[in-house]
């Protein structure tokens, strides 16, 4: 297979593990999924933002401990949105760029970088070049758009700036940059996800970790990536494509990973439910917005019994029951609502192994809809449903008695990366948006609680602003962990160390609340704490 592989030319490689596998958009069917696996559609990725250093033990680490790390000779990623080059957050004292280069999927003008196909890589000299002009833009014209790229660069890594009372954390890290493009139309259809929603595809951050990875090898630099968006689909157990991929990395020397843990935990779209065995039966009930007429829904068990479902919409109308299958996807019109429904019942998910019904709303009809799972075993099942995460839908559709745990987004929810909530460093409360853990396989999640409360960061255009949420705490975190790689793989303390290493010193360090109870789903094993990390090494 591995070789027929190679010879397709409908085939593009990701890495050793994955690629990607081109269908015609003539033989795309709402229904395309009783031909090709779920795991095969590369999921949809939101975005995971919107005083801090005192908070996290920086100034005390470079005061006290005779340890003035900064992240020299560390290079830091940012997959996300882009960046803006030309703010001075970004710079160095002689206006030459902080950047090493950038990958812009968007502009299709090439060249791309070695190795890829699609976008244009801009170089450090094409940047140092693209500065000295009066107009950059016709020389390098890689943007963010939406600043939220630009934020988490800022955040981790910016410039000190006294005058906005502003300083990144690795301030003499080098950065690498991958703009991503938008979510293809084909992709975004395959999940009800409207077009003019601003999403991701799980194949082009894939792409983007590669091309990181590769240029740090390339460089000889060791490398910390800040993953700041996630998502909602999949089984949250950390076994989805992404989670795969960033959990083997992050046992690799000389590379860390942080990642945001989302900003679900207060949104109602987790639902956890029952059927017992008094009642081999149950229903549960989704408030559907007049504004989200696209939409997917996941419900996911795990072996060995089999649940068949019922759904219900506001007007009565109902469909008959969908048992499951291996390849099947039943359609349902609504007449009285002129809602459709596609409805994928899988009894073994192939990159799981457990069971996920898969409902997709098409125009849907606003109000109550009810959702009735039958045992088909007659015996008790443990099932969770997920609606999707951030910008996807809108705040006014959600579960009744929904369930604010195992909310982690993908690839948060992978086992070995660092995965970070956010707390308000002004009150050291939670931030209540948060996501909680655990995963759903009991994995401790999230690892450590970093600030994430309007920080302040480079905003575009030369600015600055605030930034609240995981995201924003995740970057955060990451220029903490450039500073622990300095220490350890260039200072020569521990040259082999792994993104995993670091979590674990991490939450070792971290600061608790004595009347708490650690790891716990809120916090994890707690505040991140930098000063307490060295303070337990000595």
């Amino acid at each position: 297979m591995a070789e027929q592989l190679k010879k397709d030319d409908n085939v593009t490689r990701i890495n050793e593990r994955n690629s990607i596998n081109h269908v015609s958009v003539s033989d795309f069917r709402m229904c395309i999924l009783d031909t090709y696996p779920y795991r095969m559609f590369p999921k949809i990725y939101t975005l995971n933002s919107t005083i801090s250093l005192e908070k996290s033990g920086v100034f005390n680490v470079r005061n006290f401990t005779n340890l003035p790390l900064y992240g020299q000779g560390i290079l830091m990623a940012f997959i996300d949105t882009g960046i803006d080059y030309q703010h001075q957050a970004f710079r160095n004292t002689d206006g030459t760029s902080r950047i090493y280069s950038i990958w812009d999927q968007t502009i299709e003008n090439g060249p791309p970088p070695a190795g890829f196909t699609f976008g244009t890589e801009y170089s450090k000299n094409l940047l140092n070049y693209a500065l000295k002009q009066s107009n950059p833009y016709s020389s390098v014209p890689s943007t963010d758009n939406n600043g939220h790229g630009t934020m988490l660069a800022g955040i981790a890594a910016g410039n000190p700036n006294k005058i906005e009372d502003f300083s990144g954390i690795a301030t003499s890290a080098e950065l690498i940059v991958v703009k991503l493009k938008q979510a293809k139309r084909y992709s975004r259809r395959i999940f009800s996800v409207p077009d003019n929603i601003e999403c991701y595809q799980e194949s082009d951050i894939m792409f983007g970790i590669e091309y990181v990875r590769s240029v740090a090898a390339k460089i000889n630099k060791p490398l910390i990536i800040c993953i700041g968006m996630g998502s909602s689909q999949g089984s949250h157990d950390g076994s989805g494509t992404l989670s795969l991929l960033i959990n083997n990395l992050s046992i690799t020397p000389r590379i860390g990973i942080s990642v945001a843990a989302g900003n679900e935990g207060n949104s109602y779209r987790h639902y956890k439910g029952e059927v017992t065995e008094n009642n081999f039966k149950t229903q549960f009930h989704l408030n559907v917005s007049e504004q989200d007429k696209m939409f997917s829904l996941e419900i996911w068990q795990g072996l060995p019994f089999r649940l068949a479902v019922t759904i219900t919409s506001p007007s009565g109308e109902k469909t008959t029951l969908v048992s499951p299958g291996l390849n099947e996807c039943r359609e349902f019109d609504f007449n009285l609502d002129s809602s459709i429904l596609y409805i994928s019942n899988i009894n073994f998910e192939e990159e799981t192994g457990n069971q996920l019904i898969l409902i997709r709303f098409e125009n849907a009809k606003s109000g109550i809809w009810t959702i009735e799972l039958v045992s088909l075993e007659k015996r008790a099942i443990t099932f969770h449903a997920w609606l999707p995460s951030g910008n996807l839908i809108s705040t006014e559709t959600y579960f009744f008695e929904p369930d604010p745990n195992i909310t982690i987004t993908s690839p948060g929810n992978a086992e070995n990366t660092v995965t970070v909530t956010a707390y308000n460093q002004n009150n050291d409360n939670i931030i209540t948006d948060s996501s909680r853990g655990f995963t759903l396989s009991t994995v401790v999640k999230p690892d450590i609680a970093a600030p994430g409360y309007q920080l302040t960061c480079p905003t575009l255009q030369n600015s600055y602003g605030s930034a609240t949420g995981t995201g924003a705490a995740a970057a955060h975190t990451a220029g903490i962990m450039a500073l622990i790689m300095e220490w350890a793989a260039l200072k020569g303390n521990y040259t082999t160390i792994t993104g995993r290493n670091i979590g674990g010193l991490l939450n070792r360090g971290a600061s608790r609340n004595p009347n708490m109870v650690y790891p716990n789903p809120i916090w994890g094993y707690g505040k991140l704490d930098l000063y307490g990390l060295f303070r337990q090494l000595t």
